[in-house]
């Protein structure tokens, strides 16, 4: 049976949604992968860095996460004060670097991938920010290095979104990309088309943990921004600046916009968009759009994420599915993690 070595730079609701995985799935893993995986690193911001050689006891992480314990109560390990410490010093196969997005600067996320790349390690990450300012130098120091960078987690979860483009799509040319990748936002306008106001809906996504105290990154259109670079730099090769994507949020919609619309036999979204002309130029916006309903995207609903490929051979390609929670996105850090191992 093959041994996988795992380091989680991250231990939020995504770093502690794949150590579930890691735990419940461990025996079909081996059964249906032969594959062991070992987790043998954890690191946050406020506690550093914990390693055990043979592997962390991923139940009682768990358990010290749940009850707002410090990941260095941990028995038998070794510690480093921080993340970039502990991946300069140990050599596992994977990192994955699930810290919060940081759209100015990326960091620290871009600091531990370029770090675990340069020292011959496989990275997945769930983090947008690298990813959405930097892909084009993390790719080519992965090339470089012989390793493997894969994002999948980065645009909706564990919904399986780069990996329908550059392997289920594979041979034709993809010219434009847009959905909807926020489902706060989509929870919201959902509501709304029902007779809701944005008010009363905003709470009440709050309450049920789609939105942050401070909706703003959702709510403006920053998430949705993040995704929308993202696809232009791993469709197209082509980087956008923040400044280079149009942004609209939703907090200018109406209720009786989206009454409006629905008379007109249309449904209100925010559209994350990205297309690339013959001239090769690239466009890409984020703007709540009032779709007809013969688009798949209008029936898109609730907290659900989608999005549709054009192409040159298969015209229209629509993936539904999840795009945010901590197992969702665990399991496309999983997704990816078995991709590396398969190859």
């Amino acid at each position: 049976m093959r041994r996988l070595h795992v380091s989680l730079v991250g231990f939020g609701a995504v770093g502690q949604g794949l150590a579930r995985l890691l735990l419940t799935q461990r025996e079909r893993l081996q059964r249906e992968y032969d594959l062991d995986i070992r987790l043998v690193s954890v690191a946050n911001s406020r506690h550093g860095c914990i390693f055990a050689e043979e592997g962390l006891d991923i139940a009682e992480l768990l358990a010290l996460a749940s009850q707002q314990k410090a990941l260095t109560e941990a028995a038998h390990t070794q510690r480093w004060d921080s993340a970039l410490e502990g991946i300069r010093a140990i050599k596992a196969d994977v990192m994955v670097e699930a810290t919060l997005t940081n759209l100015r600067d990326a960091e620290p996320g871009l600091c531990h991938i370029r770090t675990a790349l340069e020292r011959g390690m496989h990275v997945v990450t769930a983090n947008k920010g690298p990813i959405a300012l930097a892909a084009r130098e993390l790719l080519q120091i992965a090339r470089t290095q012989g390793v493997q960078l894969r994002m999948e987690a980065t645009v909706m979860a564990g919904t399986p979104v780069l990996s329908t483009a550059f392997e289920g799509m594979a041979g034709t040319r993809i010219t434009a990309a847009r959905g909807i990748f926020n489902g706060t936002t989509n929870y919201i306008l959902s509501a709304m088309a029902e007779g809701r106001e944005y008010a009363e809906v905003l709470a009440d996504a709050q309450a049920l943990g789609y939105a942050e105290a401070d909706p703003t990154a959702d709510v403006e259109g920053y998430d949705a921004l993040a995704k929308a670079m993202i696809l232009s730099a791993l469709l197209f090769e082509q980087p956008l600046t923040v400044e280079q994507v149009t942004r609209t949020g939703i907090t200018g919609v109406s209720r009786e916009q989206v009454a409006q619309a629905s008379e007109e036999g249309k449904r209100i979204k925010l559209i994350a968009s990205v297309r690339r002309h013959e001239s090769g130029k690239v466009e890409a916006s984020v703007e709540p759009v009032a779709l007809p309903l013969s688009d798949a995207l209008a029936h898109v609903n609730g907290a659900m994420n989608a999005i549709t490929f054009e192409s040159e051979a298969l015209a229209k390609v629509t993936v539904i599915g999840p795009g945010a929670g901590g197992i969702e996105t665990g399991q496309g850090l999983l997704t990816d993690i078995l991709a590396i191992a398969r190859s």
